[in-house]
């Protein structure tokens, strides 16, 4: 007879964590990841502060890039490796302090409840601060995939998700830059995968967020007429 709880209570997860230029937060983001009992991997996207030396410092593996090549190509880069490792998912949380480590539990209970292909943080239900473009793009954005994907995902273009691996080693993605978001979604959609949400806190005091409301709007429009 199979242990089920004790196969949920071995499951391993890392946390990938895309950063540039993100020294003033990187390091308790990554102590405060492995005091929770993760696994930390950092992608540097070709920072010029001490992002690597400080995510090295406090536990993390690191890998970087000669040059900043955009979040999208960062994580394949990061997929690429990972999917060759004993994991049963990928947590993604953002380098910059946005996405707090207390709200992992939540993705990793989800995760063993129903085992879906991707769960993403939803920001939308309590979104308290979020400057009011980035609210009408989200749910902008959120409306046109969720119909694309056939699911409800509240907020879409939240990076702080889980990735099962099972999943991840199936999706064929190609985007370097934010749209990579999106385009993982409706690949694992297409594939079949369930697509769960679970609510989380977005920081956004004294936050620098490198998505451009207008011209990342303008590639997310060219990203869907591409695919449809």
């Amino acid at each position: 007879m199979v242990d089920v709880q004790g196969v949920l209570e071995r499951m391993k997860f890392v946390c990938l964590i895309p950063s540039f230029n993100e020294e003033k937060t990187i390091g308790w983001l990554v102590k405060a990841v492995r005091e929770l009992g993760y696994d930390a991997l950092v992608i540097d996207d070709g920072s010029s502060d001490k992002t690597a030396q400080l995510a090295h410092e406090n536990g993390a593996e690191v890998i970087m890039n000669e040059h900043n090549l955009g979040k999208g190509a960062s994580l394949r880069k990061a997929f690429g490796l990972l999917t060759c490792r004993d994991y049963d998912a990928v947590i993604v949380m953002d380098g910059d302090g946005q996405h707090l480590p207390g709200d992992i539990a939540q993705f990793v209970d989800r995760y063993k409840e129903k085992r879906p292909g991707i769960i993403v943080g939803n920001r939308m239900y309590k979104a308290k601060g979020m400057p009011v473009i980035r609210w009408l793009t989200n749910k902008f954005m959120s409306y046109v995939l969720s119909v694309m994907c056939k699911q409800y995902v509240p907020d879409t273009q939240c990076g702080f998700r889980l990735i099962d691996m099972k999943a991840l080693k199936t999706l064929n993605l190609s985007t370097e830059k934010f749209e990579i978001e999106s385009e993982m979604l409706l690949d694992a959609s297409s594939k079949g995968f369930l697509i769960e949400s679970v609510p989380v806190t977005t920081v956004y005091e004294g936050q620098y967020s490198a998505i451009h409301p207008v011209k990342d709007t303008l590639r997310f429009f060219k990203f869907v007429f591409k695919i449809r």
